[in-house]
């Protein structure tokens, strides 16, 4: 039974793909039969008794009733033609291609997305869109703004909201992540700011802090004050070190304890977390400040004491404070330990290792001088840098180069992203202007996002990257998308359509006669050919044949 059912299903396979084949094929002999049978049987259907009828018709019509028709087609196409743009702007795709793709294709034999031999796909592409994946992880910026001094004082001068629903549920994400653990229930001050972290309101949020820090020194406490409730980076330093002396006690205590058992291990994983959270946090405080020495120190320090906790990127605070101070062998010493192909990447890495090849060769460089003589090595190494980061993140040079404006960072980024772009070109522009020539080395690259010539240094451009981007960004500002996305075939057509159809209903309206004229002898010009063919068709064969397959 099973082999008889195989067979049936392998025969009806056979005859299905026999039917697409000749659909596929043969649609150009299947037409010219139709014709030849509406031509043998234009007798018996009086074809060309209809036809006269509707010449007579066509011949009483007024010229408003042609306008009418133009105008008709115009409007009709000119709503399409705007519909299609909205479809295109919101989902990046053309409305009618989707459906076509989707629906009409499946039904004319073109090949299922769905089917059994697309689903088992290559190991080499299954490894590509695991990395595509990976890739549009959406990662905490290193360089979050705190947002009682920084993002709401932004809102109270403009009225905009510079972070996004989505981005602060992230934030809230990481934060009972990092600032809570099982055993917060037995603690009350912990217990409350467990629920703190969880609540959407901000003024809940610094009140539940409040009502914890009367219980007890919670250093989590001073934390979601010194992020929301401060005004001024003064003032949130100063919670940060109340936070740090609370931590730095938690810290010792749970330290002892982390080997009595698991619950003691999580508590001290914790706190491990709050303290380099507090130090992070008030390094940065320093570096506003302008105190970068200090704040280039205490980077250091901490990145020796908790050298295993990558998540936190410090190592990426710590490059924008040494370029502030201009002391590029400590960068490159930086670069050299983190550029490493088996660590992340990331535009902070790429793009400053660029500037430092730049800034060596930048200060001296031609455009004219280097086509004359071609590059010299330095140069070929700066161009290749430039070329890596572009290649990385090719949204980049349009902030670098102030083509495209800059918004308040948000706290996620997606790497490889225009929130990325944003996040590093909001704290490196001032470094890329101070070396003299870099933005003019640069400048090479003003077309991104157009696709490169060359490159394939990294895995192909992940194609999640706008839709996160718009998630993470204000609905205010506008994504950059690469590769730039050409307008559909249908979005040309119909604006196309559109105006021939409006030009044509004006000129009927204003010259009625000479457009009558007009059409009469395109119509004509038209059918030439045909009436050319049946003529000769005419000729060849008898016309007893005609009568016989007439009376047929």
């Amino acid at each position: 039974m099973a082999e008889a059912a195989g067979g049936g299903a392998g025969f009806l396979e056979q005859l299905k793909s026999c039917v697409v084949w000749s659909w596929t094929y043969l649609w150009s002999l299947w037409f010219f039969l139709m014709l030849f049978l509406v031509y043998v049987l234009r007798v018996p259907l009086k074809i060309n008794d209809n036809l006269s009828t509707v010449s007579m018709f066509l011949n009483t019509l007024t010229p408003k009733f042609y306008v009418a028709l133009t105008g008709t087609s115009s409007l009709i196409s000119g709503l399409i033609l705007i519909f299609e743009w909205w479809y295109f702007r919101k989902y990046g795709t053309s409305f009618i291609e989707q459906v076509s793709v989707s629906h009409l294709r499946p039904l004319l034999g073109g090949v299922d997305n769905n089917s059994p031999s697309n689903s088992n796909t290559s190991n080499g592409d299954s490894d590509a869109n695991r990395q595509s994946v990976s890739e549009c992880k959406v990662w905490r910026n290193p360089l979050n703004l705190f947002r009682g001094a920084e993002y709401n004082r932004y809102t109270w001068v403009t009225g905009r909201e510079p972070l996004t629903y989505y981005d602060m549920n992230l934030s809230a994400q990481d934060h009972q992540t990092f600032f809570t653990c099982d055993t917060d229930h037995l603690r009350p001050a912990d217990a409350i700011m467990q629920k703190a972290w969880r609540e959407r309101n901000p003024q809940a949020r610094i009140s539940a802090a409040h009502e914890a820090l009367e219980l007890n020194e919670c250093a989590t406490a001073y934390i979601l004050l010194a992020e929301e409730e401060a005004t001024t980076i003064v003032e949130a330093e100063k919670l940060f070190k109340q936070a740090l002396k609370a931590g730095e006690g938690c810290y010792r205590r749970s330290q002892q304890l982390q080997h009595h058992g698991a619950q003691y291990e999580a508590q001290h994983r914790r706190d491990t977390n709050v303290l380099v959270y507090i130090k992070r946090r008030l390094a940065m405080c320093t570096r506003k400040l302008g105190r970068t020495r200090e704040a280039v120190k205490m980077m250091r320090d901490l990145m020796k004491e908790f050298p295993l906790l990558s998540m936190f990127n410090i190592h990426e605070n710590l490059l924008e404070a040494l370029l502030e101070l201009q002391a590029y062998a400590d960068v490159q010493a930086v670069l050299a330990k983190y550029d490493d192909i088996s660590l992340p990447k990331s535009a902070t890495i790429c793009y400053t290792a660029a500037l430092l090849k730049a800034r060596a060769v930048s200060d001296k460089f031609s455009p004219e001088a280097a086509s004359r003589r071609g590059l010299s090595t330095a140069e070929m190494n700066a161009v290749e840098a430039i070329h890596r980061a572009v290649e990385f993140n090719p949204h980049v040079p349009k902030y670098l180069l102030e083509m495209k404006s800059l918004i308040l960072p948000p706290e996620h980024i997606l790497k490889r992203g225009d929130s990325e772009a944003i996040a590093y070109a909001f704290f490196h522009l001032q470094h890329w202007k101070r070396v003299e020539g870099a933005l003019n080395l640069l400048h090479s690259f003003r077309m991104i996002p157009y696709p490169l010539e060359k490159g394939h240094l990294f895995y192909p451009y992940p194609i999640c990257t706008e839709t996160a981007d718009r998630e993470l960004l204000p609905s205010f500002h506008e994504v950059s998308v690469y590769p730039k996305k050409e307008l559909p075939f249908f979005i040309l057509f119909t604006a196309g359509l559109c105006s021939f159809t409006a030009m044509l209903a004006l000129l009927t309206h204003q010259f009625p006669e000479l457009m009558g004229v007009f059409a009469k002898a395109f119509l004509s010009t038209l059918f030439a050919p045909l009436n050319f063919v049946m003529e000769k068709v005419e000729s060849i064969l008898p016309s007893s044949l005609w009568h016989q397959l007439t009376r047929i």
